[in-house]
């Protein structure tokens, strides 16, 4: 009798408690915040009123927050698919050492094969040092290249200075100006974000490289196929699942370039690097709590709608 109990009790032990304190975690600091943010979405600041979705009417309807969405959308849009390029091409070229080192080993070859073990770990650490040099030190980096008397306007000036290089600068109508208060300010921040978080993509990259079996690359060049059928039938097919997160987090961490942004040239940058998390700033310095809220659920709607949406078109092409 004692055994049917203990064979009882161990069935009503299921495996979801251990995400019991997780679950608890997530609702404390998110579930219920983002709660009462869709409430005060409804209601007004000053008196508590419901107001219905006027929040929602008034941030539609107001200029700041549609340039910063413009501009946010056209950073992502820019931005992601030139690092998701790039790092597959940086991670590919990386594994590809990898795998020469694992050959030099078959061939007991260990000079080559540290030489390639010790190549492949010193673009590691090129590729991951962006991500640990703080958003301050970016911002100063940004000053001493782009500033009126920046590096890039003492090499302007100088060039400017020889016969044949000054009349192309002249034609290309290039002068010494503040780059940040420019429209280059946008090519500025694109570069600042896909330098910054190449590593990350390279290294995720790097892990569906690494689950795919070698065994199918030595069966598709024993049967003829070349490098670019190897690439589109059998290396981007296993990577379908990575791609999926790489994709998401890549979007997530493009928000986080509002740092160096706001470090940089402060609470009203120039027209182009004007991004939503300026308006939310912005907001809150003014106490515009229902304006914020509003926004705020737009922005986690939209953000809800492209990762189901991306998540289904995965699946059915899968």
């Amino acid at each position: 009798m004692r055994m049917k109990k203990h064979k009882i009790r161990k069935k009503r032990n299921p495996g979801w408690y251990f995400l019991l304190p997780e679950f608890l975690g997530v609702s404390v600091f998110g579930l219920i915040p983002f709660a009462d943010v869709v409430r005060r979405s409804f209601f007004q600041t000053v008196d508590g009123s419901f107001v219905g979705i006027s929040n929602y009417v008034q941030v539609i309807k107001n200029d700041a927050f549609n340039l910063a969405a413009k501009n946010t959308l056209r950073f992502v849009v820019t931005c992601i698919p030139c690092l998701l390029l790039l790092s597959l091409i940086l991670a590919m070229l990386l594994q590809q050492v990898l795998i020469l080192a694992e050959k030099k080993k078959k061939h007991r070859d260990v000079t080559m094969e540290q030489f390639y073990r010790g190549s492949a770990a010193a673009l590691k650490s090129m590729y991951l040092l962006p991500m640990a040099i703080p958003a301050a030190s970016v911002v100063v980096l940004w000053k001493i290249l782009f500033d009126s008397h920046g590096f890039v306007n003492s090499a302007i000036h100088a060039l400017s200075g020889m016969s044949g290089i000054g009349q192309i600068l002249n034609v290309l109508s290039v002068q010494e100006v503040d780059w940040m208060n420019t429209d280059a300010a946008f090519g500025i921040l694109v570069f600042s974000y896909v330098w910054k978080y190449l590593g990350y993509d390279i290294v995720l990259w790097m892990a569906g490289l690494s689950a795919i079996p070698q065994g199918i690359y030595e069966a598709a060049d024993m049967d003829g196929a070349g490098k670019w059928k190897t690439f589109f039938y059998i290396t981007l097919p296993n990577l379908r699942p990575v791609a999926f997160t790489v994709v998401i987090l890549s979007v997530l961490n493009s928000f986080k370039a509002f740092r160096e942004v706001y470090m940089a040239a402060g609470s009203y940058p120039q027209e182009n690097i004007y991004l939503l998390q300026h308006v939310f700033n912005n907001w809150f310095q003014t106490l515009s709590v229902d304006k914020m809220a509003a926004a705020s659920v737009m922005l986690a709607f939209v953000i809800a709608v492209f990762v189901l949406l991306l998540e289904r078109s995965w699946e059915r092409e899968g």
